[in-house]
């Protein structure tokens, strides 16, 4: 089987930890004869300026799956879960210092500094029976709806282009790239990623970060996958 299409993280999957691009990862996207979407926690601007720097596709998909971008002069899809968002960081205000990151960009998360207890936070919104998620990236902690996903978002992209989910290659290094890979037809996992990325990915890689991601591109040459 040959896939359509690659889906792609960013931090942690095709950079170092000090978010800097990896440039055997991008030399290997370009080659690439299928469209590859960028897909990241981080914000839309982001999204697009990495997809125009590395030379791949329109379509991005940005804070988690709660934006979908068909390209950089478009109008986004959208999700409306902020509000949600919003109310379980004033709750968690009280308990903690909790300091927000890029907040007059994001439009449908709240991204927070990795500097306060997670766990108890999570209990803390279990208890209060609040509709969202906290997901600890290793770069930053996201306030997000359980409902959106990178998983969702992989679904309107895949829709946006005219083919399935499963017609895509999953490539991705932390727990909110899961629902990604669990939807695509093929998924990769860089050596440095989560073992509950790993448990269920295709493919790991040997190796981390973005010369995981030219490795996983090269298994997937090899074995005509692409």
């Amino acid at each position: 089987m040959s896939f359509k299409a690659i889906a792609v993280d960013i931090d942690g999957t095709i950079t170092s930890m000090d978010r800097k691009l990896d440039l055997i990862a991008i030399e290997s996207l370009r080659n690439l004869n299928v469209p590859v979407v960028l897909s990241t926690g981080n914000i839309l601007c982001y999204a697009h300026a990495a997809a125009r720097l590395i030379g791949v596709g329109g379509i991005v998909i940005a804070e988690n799956g709660g934006i979908v971008s068909p390209g950089f002069d478009t109008v986004p899809i959208m999700s409306e879960s902020i509000k949600e968002c919003q109310r379980a960081f004033d709750i968690l205000s009280d308990k903690f210092n909790l300091i927000k990151l890029d907040s007059e960009h994001r439009k449908t998360e709240i991204v927070l500094r990795r500097n306060f207890d997670v766990g108890h936070a999570r209990q803390m919104l279990h208890d209060y029976g609040f509709k969202v998620e906290i997901i600890d990236t290793h770069f930053a902690i996201h306030i997000k709806s359980k409902e959106i996903n990178k998983g969702t978002g992989l679904i309107k992209a895949a829709e946006l282009m005219g083919i399935g989910p499963k017609d895509f290659v999953a490539i991705g290094d932390s727990v909110n790239d899961i629902e990604m890979l669990e939807l695509a037809g093929f998924s990769i996992a860089v050596d440095n990623a989560d073992i509950e990325l790993k448990q269920i990915a295709n493919f790991t890689a040997s190796s981390s970060y973005g010369a995981g991601t030219a490795e996983g591109i090269t298994y997937l040459k090899e074995h005509d996958l692409i």
